[in-house]
């Protein structure tokens, strides 16, 4: 009979041994000396850490917002995009990373997890039920043309609320779903656990828990699982419960069962304040239990993604000249305005401050991250190949809002959706969902020893992460007594800061008699524009009031900072509009600087946290302009610095914490 086994037969050298498997291997006649050098195939840990760059919010076509947008690729189809591999949009041009990330997280919604997709297949039995019926043909090949946008809006708008209410009415029944949702989860499972690849790629087993206020304020989190050894049947959702202490309720009950997990908030922007409040969802004054068991299960949080950034509002940081970026000044899927008091970062650390000098545990110091929040299973952070996050309905510069949309269709969108255009000196523009405030953000990063999911999740756990709004910035951040201006010119400069000092994310304890130094080094991304300006920014608590302060740290081009305004002057980056183009001569490959705080006081509580600003270069918005030989839009920012924040380090005036 042939078989592999008969054809290696040949090369076997014959012996009148009877040795087997676990015998003696070391055969008298044999052709060749047995060679011991072993294969290292794993890179060695790096005590001094990596810096590795992923996406935690990606979803494919198992959340039914994404297949309503024309999305079909699969969790499989996700982690090889994230490892290089072209994928086709909605659109139906090609995607591709220009370089691959090192982790990613499918996080698909696990409200109604895969049904859309169920019910747009015709052989199955809840296709059948009457919900399911506009679905059936909405992602057939010749059914993604622009006459097909209106039916995705409304499928969006509504299959989730329509599904909802016959679930409650009996008409569907639970179980139906639950074993849909079950599904769809194990294949998410299986994908992650193919895609990952210990030493050199890491896949997060993870979903999205997708919650609001009963004013749509977001509240939604990214829950990613430390391994895949032991999970839930079936993730926890809003219909386990609308409140996100219902989701912490269950994964301590998970934890104990030997199930570790982080959640990590994002669009903190859209949530109407309602993220960082100062009461519980019952409107109870926070309480220390409160605060540890957000801070057991939220560590991290999403500060930057497509949908807006969340560093801090103009309105909140009035004397900040970088503030206005990326403000996506409405509550998620809707133009209602958002409230920005309890809805950005900045202000979270800063009421946490005040919590703790009022006595109650601060539920507020968390790490940073960024992603994306891809809805075609591909991320988009690049300016110049922005491609947006939902699929079909913005997968052009009209859709998108960027460039002027002709005459026909800005008729028929008028009539069809009043609001879906908006006239901008004298010039149409698409506005289905204010895609032109999102932006080309983001991406996670940490510092760890190594491309595993145990080294990356402990990074997560001990906050030395940093986010960026697409380049791949690293930044390193260290705080002690014992560093000075030696420092920056040691071989060990990182092994140095280690162990004498505290990295981002942690406290930095006061001791008596000692004034704080802070360690910055910012290296840019070699794919992006040079480095203006590092900063710090401080929080501080005094009297029971907050205040912040803005201090640029270190300039780009030799320059100084100016000790009475705190900032650098202006280094000459310039952009040309009409290209694109930068004078790529200005600017710093790295900035570094041992800093300390001039306005340190000693029993002052304070957080600091580093934020890296690039030159100047394009916004997507004009990128669409010049690539489709059009003036940008008049009303809309020209250029933007892109930047990466570091997780804070706080400086604790009392030991008791």
């Amino acid at each position: 009979m042939a078989g592999c086994s008969d054809q290696a037969s040949d090369l076997d050298f014959q012996s009148n041994s009877n040795t087997t498997i676990g015998g003696d291997v070391q055969k008298k006649n044999a052709a060749l000396e047995t060679d011991d050098e072993i294969l290292e195939l794993r890179v060695a840990p790096n005590p001094e850490r990596n810096a590795y760059f992923g996406d935690l919010h990606v979803h494919t076509t198992y959340s039914f917002d994404a297949f309503a947008f024309g999305t079909l690729a699969t969790p499989y189809d996700a982690y090889r995009y994230a490892k290089g591999q072209a994928l086709t949009h909605p659109g139906g041009y090609q995607i591709q990373l220009e370089r691959p990330l090192d982790f990613y997280a499918v996080t698909d919604h696990a409200m109604f997890l895969g049904v859309a997709k169920e019910a747009a297949n015709t052989n199955s039995a809840f296709s059948r039920h009457e919900v399911s019926k506009p679905l059936h043909n909405l992602n057939e090949e010749d059914n993604y043309g622009e006459t097909s946008l209106i039916a995705r809006g409304k499928v969006f708008s509504t299959f989730v609320r329509d599904v909802g209410r016959r679930l409650k009415n009996g008409t569907i029944d639970q179980k139906q779903l639950v074993d849909i949702s079950k599904s769809a989860w194990l294949d998410i499972i299986k994908a992650a656990d193919e895609a990952n690849v210990p030493g050199k790629f890491t896949a997060f087993v993870a979903y999205e828990y997708t919650t609001s206020t009963d004013k749509r304020g977001n509240l939604h989190r990214n829950v990613i699982f430390r391994d895949s050894d032991k999970l839930p049947a079936m993730p926890f959702s809003r219909f386990n419960s609308q409140n996100p202490e219902g989701l912490w309720d269950w994964m301590d009950n998970m934890r104990a069962k030997g199930i570790e997990s982080l959640a990590i908030p994002h669009n903190s922007n859209g949530s109407n304040g309602q993220m960082f409040k100062l009461t519980d969802w019952a409107g109870n004054p926070l309480s220390d239990d409160y605060a540890g068991q957000r801070m057991r299960n939220e560590p991290l949080v999403e500060i930057t993604q497509v949908k807006g950034t969340s560093d801090t509002h103009p309105l909140l940081s009035k004397n900040d000249e970088w503030a206005d970026f990326e403000i996506a000044p409405y509550r998620v899927a809707t133009k209602l305005p958002s409230e920005p008091a309890g809805g950005y970062v900045r202000d979270a650390y800063l009421r946490g401050l005040k919590l703790a000098a009022g006595g109650i545990s601060n539920p507020y110091k968390f790490g940073l991250i960024g992603s994306t929040d891809t809805h075609v299973a591909g991320g988009s952070d690049q300016e110049v190949s922005f491609f947006s996050k939902a699929g079909l309905l913005d997968s052009s510069a009209v859709r998108r809002g960027s460039i002027p949309t002709d005459v026909v269709r800005s008729k028929i969108y008028n009539w069809l959706l009043p609001g879906a255009v908006k006239t901008v000196a004298g010039k149409d523009y698409m506005s289905l969902s204010s895609f032109e405030y999102w932006g080309a953000s983001g991406l996670a990063a940490v510092w760890a020893e190594e491309n595993t999911r145990k080294a990356i999740y402990e990074a997560f756990r001990r906050k030395e992460t940093f986010a960026t709004t697409g380049p791949r910035i690293k930044v390193r951040f260290f705080a002690g007594y014992g560093f000075d201006e030696n420092l920056l010119s040691r071989s060990d400069i990182v092994s140095a800061a280690y162990q004498t000092g505290v990295a981002m994310g942690t406290n930095l304890i006061a001791e008596t008699g000692k004034v704080p130094k802070f360690l910055i080094w910012a290296t840019q991304d070699a794919s992006g524009a040079p480095l203006q300006r590092a900063q710090i920014i401080k929080g501080y608590e005094k009297d029971g009031e907050t205040f912040e302060q803005v201090y640029d740290v270190v300039c780009s081009d030799g320059l100084e900072v100016n000790p009475d305004t705190h900032r650098c002057p202006d280094n000459g980056a310039r952009v040309n509009l009409a290209d694109c183009s930068i004078n790529a001569d200005v600017g710093a490959p790295q900035l570094r600087s041992v800093w300390q705080d001039p306005d340190f006081v000693a029993d002052q509580e304070a957080f600091y946290y580093v934020r890296v600003l690039e030159n100047p270069t394009c916004r997507w918005s004009t990128w669409d302009a010049v690539q489709a030989g059009v003036e940008p839009r008049p009303d809309l920012q020209k250029t933007i610095q892109e930047r990466a924040w570091s997780s804070p380090i706080w400086y604790r005036a009392q030991q008791d914490e």
